[in-house]
């Protein structure tokens, strides 16, 4: 959740989206069934989404965070939370990772769009995996929604299910690709041509969560998750 070679993350939304919390149950239960093992939290933030999928699983679970002044919070978050124990933060990219340590499961919430290569971030991380490990990815879905928030955070890029694939190395092979929030679709494209914000207000994010999501959690399932305005993806890691 880095620009540039600084690794300081420009967005100022972290906090501002810990109080979706319909949303992050929603998704995070598309994920849950995919964490075993030894986890690695790519661009981890503010331990917000640790907290909510840490419980998932009883293995290692380790938070990678470049940006220095988020670790100072993750790790007051975690303590917050008693997981301070039960996690291990390292400040960096992969690249910091201590050499031949492998995970059964990674996982990107929110960050792939932040890296101007993603392929070559998946690459590495799929050198990370075990044999039969995953690679969890959710990111905002389609280019055409590509708005002044998206930059104002630091966002490359959205993704389609077709763009995200894309980015698949060699090594991986695509298990699940599908989206989420059919209803925040429509949220999303009123702010992309008619509102034109650079951050949401907090109202507007509660409403979003408590009315918008609901609804999106019905409609999804109608339409197969085949509409939506975020994308999940998860890959394996395929045989020697």
């Amino acid at each position: 959740m880095a620009t540039g070679n600084d690794f300081t993350y420009v967005g100022g939304e972290l906090g501002l989206f810990s109080h979706a919390t319909n949303w992050k149950r929603y998704w995070s239960k598309k994920f849950a069934a995919h964490l075993s093992g030894s986890v690695l939290e790519v661009g981890a933030g503010i331990g917000t989404n640790t907290v909510l999928l840490r419980p998932s699983t009883t293995g290692k679970w380790t938070c990678l965070e470049p940006d220095g002044r988020l670790v100072d919070e993750l790790k007051s978050v975690l303590a917050r939370n008693r997981f301070d124990l039960s996690c291990r933060i390292i400040e960096g990219t992969i690249a910091a990772l201590p050499p031949g340590e492998n995970f059964d499961t990674i996982i990107y919430v929110d960050v792939l769009e932040h890296i101007p290569d993603d392929g070559a971030e998946l690459t590495r991380a799929a050198d990370r995996l075990r044999p039969k490990g995953k690679v969890v990815v959710l990111s905002p879905a389609h280019q055409w929604l590509f708005s002044e928030f998206d930059q104002s955070i630091g966002h490359c890029r959205r993704y389609s299910k077709r763009t995200l694939l894309a980015a698949t190395p060699k090594t991986l092979q695509p298990v699940k690709c599908f989206y989420l929030d059919s209803c925040g679709l429509f949220a999303s494209l009123a702010n992309r041509v008619l509102l034109r914000q650079s951050m949401p207000t907090l109202k507007q994010i509660l409403f979003w969560d408590r009315t918008i999501v609901p609804a999106s959690r019905v409609l999804d399932r109608l339409l197969f998750y085949g509409v939506g305005k975020s994308v999940i993806g998860i890959w394996e890691r395929k045989d020697a």
